[in-house]
């Protein structure tokens, strides 16, 4: 798993070339997934940013800092044009779905729709569900972490699931106890996000955030960590749930890094 601030440094090459580097992420509230790489495509479209989904991504190369994505340079730069600037329509998500003749991520049960990875929208597109709302993780980075009991401290940045580019947790900094205490709480766990109050609330108590297990971002996310994690604050783990047929799949091979 890589946090997002750790991410904004990889270089995005198509089929024929390099395209950019990638600047920020668009996720959506509902099953917290990363949607879109805003990629700014510098020289080569005089700065212009593009969206780029991870289902086109075919290979990365985590060393190298670099993504291959299964696009050609003409077929991104005659892609659907979308303000970067403004939330994503689900209008302009269908028209930037149907130019590349993909699957809607939004049609099915599981993160991406018919499974949990992007590999996994393969299937006829069903009816749309109702949309979520799709923000930028540097535009919530800072928002404020309600407890069910007060304030605790605010979000730092994102832990990434590479493979499923789901967003697996968020990095809280604590206040008011420990300056510079960095602990994790899982999407799983937040109850809402006020867009209005810069606020995302979580069904969880002050002490029993204040009590987690430290998170200090230079040592890797191991799955002990993660057990211990999920043990303290008495939730069943991610890994456990159902999560689609990529899952069964994958069981077991899957690991952090």
């Amino acid at each position: 798993m890589k946090t997002a601030s750790h991410m904004t440094d990889l270089t995005v090459h198509a089929s024929d070339g390099e395209i950019g580097s990638i600047e920020e992420f668009y996720f959506d509230d509902e099953r917290w997934a990363i949607r879109y790489m805003i990629v700014n495509t510098g020289a080569w479209l005089s700065q212009q940013q593009v969206l780029i989904s991870p289902v086109f991504l075919r290979r990365a190369d985590w060393a190298n800092k670099q993504l291959v994505v299964a696009l050609t340079k003409e077929q991104i730069q005659n892609s659907p044009k979308i303000d970067t600037h403004k939330p994503v329509s689900r209008q302009h998500e269908s028209a930037y779905m149907d130019y590349y003749g993909a699957s809607y991520y939004w049609g099915g049960p599981y993160v991406w729709g018919p499974g949990s990875f992007p590999e996994d929208l393969v299937v006829p597109v069903p009816a749309p569900r109702a949309p979520a709302e799709r923000a930028s993780a540097a535009a919530v980075t800072g928002y404020g972490i309600e407890a069910s009991d007060g304030e605790i401290g605010h979000v730092e940045d994102f832990v990434i699931d590479q493979d499923t580019w789901k967003i697996r947790y968020l990095e809280v900094k604590t206040r008011n106890w420990w300056p510079g205490k960095m602990v994790l709480i899982s999407p799983e766990w937040v109850e809402k996000v006020s867009w209005p109050e810069s606020k995302v609330s979580v069904g969880l108590s002050r002490e029993a955030i204040r009590s987690a297990p430290e998170y200090i971002e230079s040592r890797p996310i191991t799955r002990d960590y993660e057990d211990q994690l999920h043990l303290h604050y008495g939730l069943a783990p991610y890994w456990l749930q159902a999560t689609g047929p990529a899952q069964v799949r994958r069981a077991g091979a899957a690991q952090t890094v």
